[in-house]
């Protein structure tokens, strides 16, 4: 157990005073030598995926998938349940690895801060993980933008594909939080500066070739993906792809490290594989195939993240990646807090980037409470639809009270939990999660019916109708003529069978933010629907929602700075 002191320091300050092993005894304990590794310092390693072939005949672990209600916008701890929840199982004498996403710098300097999880179940060196970590994200973000330019470049001189400009769906992307970026014109100033056109950036997490590093089972399937990425339609209507522009194989070369899963460690020094990116709201938002796949041959027990809530994150973890990995998950850990329950109840409102006040969060409000719970209740109903048990999991804060805490538990088991328990793995480490980590081993030990939401023969209205009404509780959906003629035109090219991954807001289950509790009497708008046919699926977008977000008036970045030691301070 780590050496809790009272009061609690800043994140920042227990990961710094945390005592760190070395990741080539973190990799030996997990069955790895160190020519599995390729060293990125004393504490982090990329492992090859040679583990995976010569790994492949051993027994796969269980599989326990963390996703939440729908979440206030300060977050309510899901990566601190991950990470807390494998410390635990450590604790339990299991053999446990951990797989979640690289955190995206957007979040880091805006408002939501990093994706380390908090307080004493974190994964370290915290600095690393959510500072470029070994440069991923950089990886995504160049050979996003090799094919942007190729696309400009191809136009200027001479379009010999005959692309339309018009049509063209590929956008750049960098990974910051910067509004100014979303629609722009390029190819202005002359002949030489290329084909004036109407363009826009997309957060460099969001990019079709994250969601194909997250997809791909290895490298050549990662090189296949690449080229059957559809950039846009000749003027007669045929699509063109990066394979046509040629560019596919240097992105593929671009991507030849990020492939590589990073290996990284808790604070109770249990693994930790980190790979992919995060954004289940307008991205797939899961941790990748290929971490998951080598962290099963390893361990007997891999927890991984699905983003935000289950009507996110933990719905595409179904749909998508189970289809693509041929895994099935053994449990869902559901995380949920007091806090987030009496907002959806109606009891107070949650401003992003605003502090709430403890004596606020604190006042006694049984009925909001149990109204919140509805939303609990939906979640855990679209979870147990793919047939998989589920377990809440309430983060305690200092505000909670036994009474508060016993009812949320009591409300779970009605709406169909498998159990409910109290976590205190923030305050506590893995002791804090003992009865969470043997409710899953419990759990995890009965067999499992696994089922998609929906046939990938279904047509595309008819998959974005099931998401719609069976995730989200709406009447139905309603369709723009841009988004009709998209899939229309998709259907005409062949794209109709691939499963669908919504981009839509992360703080209601509904399409509109300000729909809090379990949404009713609501139609689904889709504005636009866009193909990632390199990754494997299509995605619509869903009222308002943006792929580029923006910095607040008060970003998280006023905060960080170096010391004149040159040491990191005011990173959460």
């Amino acid at each position: 157990m780590p050496n809790v002191k009272s009061p609690m320091p800043s994140d920042l300050e227990i990961a710094q005073a945390a005592q760190l092993r070395p990741i080539t005894e973190i990799a030996r304990a997990l069955g790895l030598s160190e020519d599995d590794l390729e060293l990125y310092g004393k504490y982090k390693a990329k492992v090859h995926l040679e583990v995976i072939d010569r790994l492949r005949d051993r027994p796969l672990g269980k599989y326990i998938d963390v996703t939440a209600i729908t979440p206030t916008p300060l977050g309510e701890g899901k990566t601190v349940t991950t990470i807390g929840v494998s410390q635990a199982l450590g604790k339990l004498g299991k053999k446990v690895a951990t797989c979640i996403r690289q955190p995206s710098l957007g979040p880091v300097f805006g408002i939501k801060g990093g994706a380390a999880g908090g307080g004493y179940a974190q994964v370290v060196p915290m600095e690393d993980f959510n500072l470029h970590l070994t440069g991923d994200i950089h990886a995504v973000s160049l050979a996003n933008n090799l094919l942007a330019a190729y696309i400009d470049s191809h136009l200027m001189h001479g379009n010999a594909l005959k692309l339309d400009p018009n049509s063209i769906t590929w956008r750049r992307v960098v990974d910051i939080s910067d509004r100014a970026l979303r629609q722009i014109v390029v190819g202005l100033g002359g002949k030489e500066n290329g084909v004036p056109r109407e363009t826009g950036f997309d957060i460099a997490v969001a990019s079709e070739v994250m969601a194909i590093l997250a997809l791909a089972t290895d490298l050549q399937d990662m090189r296949k993906r690449m080229g059957k990425i559809v950039v846009g339609l000749t003027t007669d209507g045929k699509p063109i792809t990066a394979e046509d522009l040629k560019c596919a194989g240097a992105m593929t070369v671009l991507m030849k490290d990020a492939v590589l899963p990073t290996l990284m460690q808790t604070l109770e020094h249990t693994p930790v594989f980190v790979h992919a990116g995060p954004f289940a709201n307008i991205a797939h938002g899961n941790s990748s195939i290929i971490a998951d796949h080598m962290a099963l041959r390893l361990a007997d027990y891999v927890v991984t993240e699905s983003g935000f809530g289950a009507d996110c994150g933990c719905e595409k973890f179904m749909n998508i990646k189970c289809r693509y990995s041929g895994l099935k998950p053994d449990v869902v850990v559901m995380t949920c807090t007091i806090r987030a329950l009496k907002m959806h109840g109606g009891a107070f409102n949650v401003t992003p980037g605003k502090p709430m006040d403890p004596a606020v969060v604190a006042a006694p409000n049984d009925e909001a409470l149990i109204r919140g719970c509805a939303n609990m209740e939906k979640h855990i109903e679209s979870v147990r639809l793919h047939g998989v048990p589920v377990i809440v999991a309430v983060n305690r804060f200092a505000t909670d009270s036994e009474h508060e805490l016993d009812l949320v538990k009591q409300q779970a088991l009605k709406c169909g939990a498998r159990a409910a328990v109290t976590m205190e793995v923030h305050a506590r480490g893995g002791e804090g999660g003992r009865e969470l980590a043997e409710a899953i081993v419990a759990a995890a030990a009965e067999p499992v019916q696994f089922k998609f939401l929906y046939p990938l023969e279904a047509s595309i209205k008819e998959k974005i109708e099931t998401i719609a009404m069976k995730i989200y509780g709406a009447d139905g959906v309603d369709y723009i003529p841009e988004a009709e003629k998209k899939i229309k035109l998709y259907t005409d090219l062949g794209y109709g069978n691939l499963p669908i991954c919504m981009a839509k807001t992360h703080l209601s289950i509904s399409h509109d933010p300000k729909l809090k509790g379990r949404p009713k009497n609501f139609r689904v708008p889709v504005r636009d629907i866009r193909a990632s046919v390199g990754a494997g699926f299509l995605y619509p977008l869903l009222g308002d929602m943006r792929t580029m977000p923006g910095l607040p008036s008060l970003p998280a970045g006023n905060s960080i700075d170096i010391t004149p030691e040159g040491k990191i301070k005011g990173l959460f």
